[in-house]
């Protein structure tokens, strides 16, 4: 069992690192390399975002109707070849359409690879493996981006080709980790949303509308989108704006911040998976968005000092985001398989998926439009209401799952068992 863990943690790793090869070199690669223009560079976060958000919930319905390991490695095969498909794209046409199809597969493997993450760990070690996972994939990327600065040249049409080459060895690698987890039978307990023998298929729009009359999953979607537009919405590209533009910061403090936020995820990860591990995943939910209006305080306080006392306090609040993120991301996996309907989990982790990517798709554009306006207070205003709103709505999660009749499991870890993954 924790072998298999094991190998699905090496399979996130893996394929980050080839996302990360490529994610931060796009757009200059679009605009500057190939001379397509900037409305073609914005254009590829785009798609990408129109591919993830079409892409999620079909993954999800085919996570639960088919073998869940299988189709991660149907998806991460896909990614592989859009790698090599945006390498040999002639014209913006073909390139954009392989970055679409990139986005697709990557979003489309998460939902069926915490699936298998269900099925496959038991119940007091799930929230451990998908902390493991999430800082394997935070490591990737930053590997991946550091080695994409070293191997790319932005100056030749073909000096992305070697980001692109080694995205699809690190897509294929982790497609034949994920086939080796999933080749082997299991005896863990699935959740009971999960092995429910009353659950029965439902074609796409039913499953979706049957998805939205329980209350849980309704009330965690909520949650879900607030945290997702409350920090994720503007990790790339707004807040390293309001660095730039409102606190007059250098750019070499945007690269630290980042660098920091990694880190204390990296570090800090274990720690927090025992500290948190006898609390409800609806009741960290909480947590969560109070850790992230502290941030936003933060980066509110960071407006009324010099230069160089605002990028101490941007780069510290890096790092309680980061303390955020560390108890929210092994906790949607299980929390979302306790409330889902029977039958249903990989639909409901696919629709999450879903929603939090339409959402983080308007950060930009919120950013972009208050920040134009120098409207910085506002910008940090409208993230800690957001934050707030997510609190609220996971307090009441919280007492509805304590009350609700179907035993729910919260993912609670044995810290004996979860430090031996």
């Amino acid at each position: 069992m924790l072998a298999r863990a094991r190998l699905i943690t090496a399979a996130s790793f893996t394929g980050s690192l080839g996302w990360g090869l490529i994610l931060p070199f796009q757009y200059a690669y679009t605009v500057n390399t190939r001379s397509w223009g900037a409305s073609i560079g914005v254009l590829t976060g785009t798609v990408f975002c129109v591919g993830a958000v079409v892409a999620a919930p079909l993954a999800g319905r085919m996570a639960d109707r088919y073998v869940a390991g299988h189709v991660a490695v149907g998806f991460h095969l896909l990614a592989a070849a859009a790698s090599l498909g945006m390498a040999a794209a002639p014209n913006a046409a073909l390139f954009l359409t392989s970055i679409a199809v990139f986005g697709a597969a990557i979003t489309a493997a998460s939902p069926a690879a915490q699936v298998l993450v269900l099925e496959c760990v038991s119940s007091d070690q799930r929230r451990a493996v998908f902390a493991y996972q999430f800082t394997s994939l935070a490591l990737g990327m930053a590997v991946g981006a550091f080695a994409g600065g070293q191997l790319i040249d932005l100056r030749s049409p073909t000096g992305m080709w070697p980001a692109f080459i080694g995205s699809f060895l690190g897509f294929t690698a982790a497609a034949g980790l994920l086939y080796l987890a999933a080749g082997h039978p299991t005896h863990s307990k699935a959740p009971v949303s999960m092995s429910d023998p009353s659950a029965r298929p439902l074609k796409s729009m039913a499953a979706y509308r049957h998805l939205a009359r329980h209350s849980n999953v309704r009330l965690l979607a909520i949650v879900s989108m607030a945290l997702a537009a409350g920090f994720y919405a503007q990790f790339e590209t707004g807040l390293p704006a309001f660095a730039l533009e409102s606190l007059d910061v250098a750019a070499s403090t945007v690269g630290t911040a980042a660098a920091v936020n990694c880190l204390v995820i990296v570090g800090v990860q274990w720690l927090v998976v025992r500290v948190t591990g006898r609390s409800s995943g609806a009741s960290l939910l909480a947590v969560v968005g109070t850790v992230w209006v502290l941030s936003w305080l933060m980066l509110e306080a960071a407006l009324f000092f010099s230069p160089d006392q605002a990028s101490v306090l941007f780069v510290a609040a890096f790092a309680v985001f980061a303390l955020g993120e560390t108890m929210y991301a092994p906790i949607l996996g299980p929390l979302a398989a306790a409330v889902a309907p029977p039958g249903m989990v990989g639909t409901t982790l696919g629709a999450l998926a879903a929603l939090r990517t339409g959402i983080s798709a308007a950060g930009p554009l919120i950013a972009g439009l208050l920040l134009a306006f120098d409207l910085p207070h506002v910008f940090v205003l409208v993230h800690v209401v957001i934050n707030g709103v997510a609190v609220a709505v996971a307090l009441r999660l919280h007492r509805a799952v304590k009350v609700s009749p179907l035993g729910v499991d919260t993912g609670l870890v044995d810290p004996q068992r979860s430090s031996r993954v």
